[in-house]
């Protein structure tokens, strides 16, 4: 899932046009120690299983379906490759490249994003493609305006995961330079990050639509998996990296929590709430997923993340998870109190989240999680099989008879978005219950029929018609996300093991940390 305001079809989402300096920091002390090196190969021996799996003998129907969920991911990377490689993301109906104003100069996002997507299907030759342009192309000496939650997510996150996956130096060398470029964001007050940061001069400021010159939690709260793992490569227990991160654990522990729950705005200057409006969807969602995730990539040793965890979501099930007249289970926002019985497709991610959450707990605890996990994703599915296409709209809403619709124009659209079957996934994996193996078919069917043009695939601007206008972009987190999550659904449950791997909020694999890698 990624938290962000939802942009239109078509586009990344806009840039804000408040500017704040950042306070002034000391610079760390320099490291005088001996060099550090991560040892490699002692990592890929302590791995439980072989990270594409065994292959042990499976139904050749399973088979088949995988294969073709690689054959649509090189048929998107071979469009990308012919006619937009080094932009950021294909525009398959033009056939050329976007740029975008997300990740401040930074080119190639789909490669970074592909990268171990490429690796995991086996797609060796376009594998090499990619590498071959981070070694030779890949520029971090860049002077623009970027998110540092999505540079962190998709750069960071890709280039961690590829080098993890591979051993390749040039990722980890990559990920370790580009990680101290966002550094200074941190600069604030409070440590709370800004949005925003010019990766060229370090200035950083807040988005200009965010409330009040606020950072917002799930951009703030979606930086730990990564930043821990920087910390774990550069070989400093003390880094910077590693420090700013539980730095914005004791700001959000300090903080009052209205109802147990963390509003979506908070102010990096006085370490308040800022608004209170609270969502599982954008703007909240991978902050949550991050807390239990922390505690899983820690081996189950970071208790607080797991009881950060553990309270927001009894605050969740209190006070915002609700039933239709229909019978469906969903979870709406809360602004200051009032509920707004509405989903975003972001927010459907938490079916799979909650079913993760739940495996570790209490027997009755363990049964309540897992029925809401499968009732979320159930009514995820609903507004799936609910439209015209069999996507999903970016939001659906429970209100005036209409259950898991989209009732508003400006909500019908399609933007390649993973949640769904990143829920089917999980859901799968924990259960083995065959519904989310078909349900999944079913949305390969309709990528194909309603998504896949001639030189790529592209979101669609209304799900409730079958004659759908394309927006004309292959965005880079479906190469990332919707497709490594629908083809880890057809495999067997070894490749990528959950025993091994956490995913960040871009499907980009991490390893759990089983043990000491220092060399």
């Amino acid at each position: 899932p990624r938290a962000r305001t939802a942009p239109g079809p078509g586009q990344q989402v806009p840039g804000g046009e408040s500017r704040a300096r950042p306070a002034s920091a000391e610079p760390p002390a320099r490291d005088t120690r001996a060099p550090f090196r991560f040892d490699y190969e002692r990592f890929r021996r302590s791995l439980r299983h072989p990270v594409r799996g065994e292959r042990r003998g499976e139904d050749p129907e399973t088979r088949a379906r995988r294969m073709k969920i690689k054959e649509m991911m090189k048929f998107a990377w071979d469009n990308y490759r012919q006619y937009a490689l080094g932009k950021n993301e294909l525009r398959p109906l033009s056939r050329n490249g976007h740029i975008g104003n997300m990740f401040g100069g930074l080119r190639g996002a789909t490669v970074i994003d592909a990268l171990d997507t490429l690796y995991v299907m086996e797609l060796e030759e376009e594998f090499q493609e990619a590498k071959q342009w981070v070694e030779k192309s890949f520029d971090l000496n860049v002077n623009g305006e970027a998110s540092l939650f999505e540079v962190n997510i998709r750069y960071i996150g890709g280039l961690l995961a590829t080098y993890y996956l591979t051993g390749e130096e040039v990722f980890k060398s990559k990920a370790l330079e580009l990680g101290e470029k966002l550094l200074p964001a941190f600069n604030t007050p409070t440590g709370i990050p800004r949005g925003v940061i010019n990766l060229g001069s370090g200035m950083s400021w807040s988005w200009g639509w965010a409330s009040a010159g606020s950072s917002i939690l799930a951009e703030f709260g979606t930086l730990h998996l990564e930043f821990l793992h920087l910390s774990e490569l550069s070989g400093n227990p003390v880094s910077v990296s590693l420090s700013q991160v539980m730095n914005i654990r004791r700001v959000l522990s300090r903080v009052e929590k209205p109802q147990g729950l963390y509003p979506n705005f908070l102010s990096p200057v006085t370490g308040g709430w800022v608004q209170h409006h609270v969502s599982i969807g954008g703007l909240g969602d991978s902050f949550y997923e991050y807390l239990i995730k922390s505690w899983l990539m820690s081996d189950k040793k970071d208790s607080e993340a797991k009881k950060m965890y553990d309270d927001a979501l009894e605050a969740i099930e209190k006070h915002l998870v609700k039933k239709s007249a229909g019978g469906l289970t969903y979870i709406a926002e809360w602004r200051g109190g009032i509920l707004d019985h509405k989903m975003g497709h972001l927010a459907c991610f938490s079916g799979g989240m909650i079913a993760l959450g739940a495996q570790h707990g209490p027997e009755d605890r363990r049964q309540r999680h897992m029925e809401l996990a499968a009732e979320i994703t159930s009514t995820c599915h609903e507004s799936y099989t609910r439209s015209d296409t069999k996507l999903g709209p970016e939001a659906f809403r429970f209100d005036a008879g209409s259950e898991a619709t989209a009732t508003r124009l400006s909500e019908r659209y399609y933007i390649l978005r993973p949640e769904v079957v990143e829920s089917y996934m999980y859901l799968w994996r924990l259960t083995h219950d065959p519904k989310y193996r078909h349900w999944g078919w079913d949305v390969v069917q309709a990528l194909e029929k309603h998504c896949r043009v001639e030189s790529g695939f592209s979101g669609i601007r209304d799900v409730y018609t079958t004659t759908p206008t394309h927006d004309n972009m292959q965005q880079s987190f479906f190469l990332a996300e919707t497709l490594k999550y629908l083809y880890l659904l057809f495999c067997e449950d070894d490749v990528l093991s959950l025993e091994d791997w956490v995913f960040n909020t871009e499907a980009h694999p991490l390893p759990i940390n089983h043990t000491d890698f220092k060399a």
